[in-house]
């Protein structure tokens, strides 16, 4: 039985993240951003460029785990988490993609830290089953 539209799109998006984000593989990348992306995060340079020039900054260590992924029409939402980026805690994202002719062409994302259970007021973990250990309390 063949992949619906949304199910393409979803497997799109998780094969560009992982492509970029945990394999670094900037050629293989280009095949899935458009060259006329449009960048709405406040985090970013605009555009494909602005995109891959941060991921290449970050240390070789950068990883990207996908937790929820939904998928409506042209747009594909994943809540997932970014770690290993230097920063002292991880960030969990909720990425909203919008495809079209089978490339990612406009992007927005909602970031916050990663809580720990002693930080967490709803006591239930930010992303994931578990809370994060970080070796430090933050204020």
């Amino acid at each position: 039985m063949p992949k619906t539209i949304p199910q393409q799109n979803k497997a799109l998006v998780l094969e560009a993240f992982d492509t970029l984000f945990n394999k670094h593989d900037y050629a293989v990348a280009e095949k899935f951003w458009s060259l006329h992306y449009i960048q709405h995060s406040a985090h970013l340079a605009p555009g494909r460029e602005g995109l891959f020039a941060l991921i290449k900054s970050l240390p070789p260590t950068l990883k990207y785990e996908p937790g929820t992924i939904v998928a409506e029409g042209t747009f594909v939402f994943v809540h997932g988490r970014f770690s290993g980026f230097g920063a002292p805690v991880n960030w969990i994202a909720a990425d909203i993609v919008r495809i079209q002719d089978g490339m990612l062409v406009e992007h927005w994302d909602v970031i916050q830290d990663e809580a720990t259970q002693e930080q967490s007021k709803s006591k239930a973990p930010v992303f994931g089953a578990t809370f994060p250990t970080y070796g430090y309390q933050r204020s």
